[in-house]
């Protein structure tokens, strides 16, 4: 898990990260703690940023979650309400480099919270993903307390002339690459996840077969259906990293047999040739 600060701009309502810059914190796969020491080398690295010329503030600090989705823990909240005491206007940017790698897009989202108080109203979440059993209580307490906004990517001229040397120099890599192979440990884990969701639905579904449903088990209705949309989205992706290989094994490995020219005879084969055409030919 990484952690760090955005300098940028502020337009209208239109925050624009024009840098990034990753702080020395500890972390481990969920968590990171910033200690004394990032906030001391954030202060350094913005002063020295001042001193060569640099106008960018910083607008937001970013920080990853490895296989669980782009949203706000509760201490994520509480981190970001504090920032945004301190300072307006200020984001909070999540990123799934994993999940990216496993859908092919960037999974990234950008959050603002409410002031305290406030309720919003419920509306529920703008875009569904899936969250991990273990993490659904933590995102469900404190999915209220915050709201997502939307996310623009632009590059400069510098930056394109960086990503076609980053891609001349690594597409044999890019090309060759097997999304089966890079993301078979988060395929494994998105499917014991599954199975632990179906055990927590499975009474529900138990007593909707002999119609003893109520009112009180909708929920569970919901979970069950929630597991459905969550086992689709893992079925595509392993669709989609076959339908890949299927493809490059076609156009890079199935070489196709040139047929021998009409005009010309088929050889005879040696053994068929009489004895004194094969002195002949000698």
């Amino acid at each position: 898990m990484v952690m760090g600060m955005m300098l940028g701009k502020v337009d209208g309502a239109t925050m624009i990260v024009m840098d990034v810059f990753a702080l020395p914190v500890e972390g481990t796969e969920t968590r990171v703690n910033a200690q004394s020491q990032a906030y001391e080398y954030m202060s350094t690295y913005v002063n020295a940023a001042k001193q060569v010329g640099r106008q960018e503030n910083v607008i937001g600090w970013y920080h990853s979650h490895p296989g669980y989705g782009c949203w706000l823990s509760g201490i994520d909240v509480s981190t970001q309400l504090l920032n945004q005491s301190y300072q307006e206007p200020f984001v909070a940017i999540v990123i799934d480099p994993i999940r990216t790698m496993s859908s092919g897009k960037v999974n990234i989202g950008a959050f603002r919270t409410y002031p305290k108080g406030y309720k919003p109203p419920d509306d529920g979440p703008s875009e569904y993903q899936t969250i991990p059993l273990h993490k659904i209580e933590d995102f469900g307490v404190h999915c209220n307390q915050y709201y997502s906004l939307e996310v623009n990517y632009f590059k400069s001229a510098l930056d394109k002339r960086l990503l076609d040397s980053l891609w001349n120099k690594y597409w044999v890599n890019t090309l060759s690459s097997s999304s089966l192979l890079t993301n078979a440990e988060y395929t494994t884990q998105q499917i014991v996840d599954l199975s632990d969701k179906l055990e927590t639905s499975e009474p529900v579904s138990c007593r909707a077969l002999i119609g003893q449903v109520d009112a009180g088990d909708r929920k569970g209705e919901d979970k069950l259906s929630r597991v459905t949309r969550d086992s689709c989205k893992t079925t595509m992706e392993v669709l989609h990293g076959l339908m890949a290989q299927v493809i490059k094994d076609r156009i890079f490995n199935q070489v196709l047999k040139v047929n021998p020219c009409a005009t010309e005879a088929d050889p005879k084969s040696m053994d068929d040739v009489p004895m004194e055409e094969k002195s002949a030919q000698t």
